[in-house]
């Protein structure tokens, strides 16, 4: 999240003709509060409201995956909110550090998920092993794209859109807990409200640069093409012995 104020690459981003670009803090900064406010809604009952570390949990790598992951929410709702206000100098600072968090997320991550396949979690009716596929997917897109936003961290147009689509793979995980029946635990209705974010950052783009941003349209279609292809993935004999091989090695 360290975005260093240098001066586009892209013609096209630097033109003070586009009208949406003065707006590029408001639109971030709610980004990053409307996903902070879906963490809320999906986790609030079982582990916010419910008392964080002394919630009820299976186990303690899912209680420190998920002070892991509040961290990162809290810590874009703090960066975007920094750029807003012009504190550069402290956003670049912090910066550093989220992309440490966002590396150690990833392991924790892949830990929370296997715990919870030794555990045979997962929803009612999916198999524990095709399901291992869901948080598997979600850690590669978001180690990928987030590796991406911190090399084109002096790249701040492409930087802040990696940031938001590298979270936008972690969204799932929220919108499928919310209380609601159509969505509680089901993980294909939760992934299409997921692209919302990503749907709101391509209108945002047609708006304020009259095209969709580059970094947009590779990370956006990647985090798509890998969510399509998840399911028909999971349901192969090679990705059941790849998790019973992950299953084994966790016991």
């Amino acid at each position: 999240m360290a975005t260093v104020a240098a001066r586009p690459t892209n013609a096209v981003h630097a033109s003070p003709s586009l009208p949406g670009r003065r707006y590029d803090h408001l639109f971030f900064s709610s980004m990053a509060w409307l996903m902070l406010g879906a963490v809320i809604v999906g986790f609030g009952p079982t582990y916010y409201f419910a008392g964080v570390f002394h919630a009820p949990l299976p186990s303690m790598i899912v209680h420190v995956h998920g002070a892991a992951f509040t961290l990162w929410m809290l810590l874009l709702v703090t960066q975007t909110s920094l750029v807003s206000a012009g504190r550069v100098n402290i956003h670049r600072r912090l910066g550093m550090g989220g992309f440490v968090l966002a590396y150690a997320m990833v392991v924790l991550g892949v830990l929370a998920a296997t715990d919870s396949l030794v555990r045979q979690a997962g929803p009612p009716g999916r198999d524990p092993k095709t399901f291992y596929v869901v948080p598997m997917s979600a850690m590669l897109v978001f180690a990928t794209v987030i590796t991406f936003a911190y090399r084109n961290r002096a790249n701040s147009p492409a930087h802040k859109r990696l940031v938001l689509i590298a979270t936008t793979a972690l969204m799932v995980a929220a919108f499928a807990r919310w209380p609601f029946a159509f969505l509680h635990r089901q993980v294909v209705v939760a992934t299409l409200f997921s692209f919302g974010f990503l749907a709101m950052l391509i209108l945002y783009d047609l708006f304020s640069l009259h095209n969709i941003h580059r970094a947009t349209l590779w990370a956006g279609g990647f985090l798509v093409f890998v969510y399509e292809l998840r399911f028909p993935i999971g349901r192969t004999a090679a990705w059941h012995a790849f998790a019973s091989w992950a299953q084994n090695l966790a016991r």
